[in-house]
């Protein structure tokens, strides 16, 4: 099974703000099967289902924060559920001690029986601290110890950014992983920048090859930095680009 491309909305974000539906159609048209949401400008559930549902546009899942989830765990269920969502994405978490972490991985486990029973997943999507950010302590390793139902949406680009090798850390945690933002980069003096697929360094092919060999559902298109196109000429690119990788592989 071929896995399904989506756009993270946050890569669009100045076209969201402006024109939220517009900016859906449009996606739809550049090609992509679906959107992961991060944040709805305003719109209410039923309105963005319906637009969705005209389109033919799927959700691959939401970017909730941990606090959002604390203060109206019950309403965010339900709207989730009305948009056709199936699958609670933590986005972010900085805890910056392990017992922080820990504090989390309790929360956690309070919730994700709680999506479960509502028909949906509990997943996690990483950055590059959650490696480094405390010597000799993963995070990511702790969290699936913890809590051992979330699942997770491994960001590539920030895998490969904390030092690891980003194959081997999937082949290893493939159990876990229910997609992949997948993400190209260019190197800078002294650092990483996102750009659009296939301009740089990172091997797209080898995570799309793993995408589509362990039959994940998803994989996610993201940049967060622009040097050349707009955002939206951006994510027109890279729908064609990785829609021509998951062919070859």
């Amino acid at each position: 099974m071929e896995p399904m491309i989506s756009l993270q909305l946050w890569s669009v974000q100045e076209a969201c703000e402006e024109d939220f539906l517009g900016t859906l159609t449009k996606v739809k048209e550049f090609g992509y099967d679906g959107v992961e949401f991060a944040g709805y400008y305003g719109l209410d559930a039923d309105v963005i289902k319906e637009h969705l549902d005209k389109l033919g546009l799927k959700v691959s899942g939401s970017h909730i924060a941990a606090g959002k989830l604390k203060e109206d765990l019950a309403g965010t269920i339900e709207f989730e559920k009305k948009i056709g969502n199936n699958t609670i994405i933590i986005p972010w978490i900085e805890s910056g001690s392990k017992d922080k972490w820990e504090e989390n991985f309790a929360f956690f486990n309070e919730i994700q029986p709680v999506i479960e029973s509502a028909g949906m997943l509990l997943s996690y999507h990483n950055h590059s601290h959650e490696f480094t950010e405390i010597t000799n302590f993963s995070a990511l390793e702790e969290m699936l110890k913890s809590v051992p139902k979330m699942k997770l949406e491994v960001d590539t680009y920030w895998v490969n950014f904390a030092g690891e090798d980003t194959l081997e850390w999937l082949e290893n945690y493939k159990k876990y992983i229910d997609c992949l933002h997948i993400k190209d980069a260019i190197k800078l003096e002294n650092d990483f920048e996102s750009t659009e697929l296939g301009k740089g360094i990172l091997p797209l092919k080898d995570y799309a090859k793993f995408g589509a060999d362990n039959q994940l559902r998803w994989l996610v298109i993201e940049q967060e930095a622009f040097q050349e196109l707009l955002p939206m000429e951006s994510a027109a690119y890279n729908q064609k680009v990785l829609r021509t990788i998951l062919k070859e592989v």
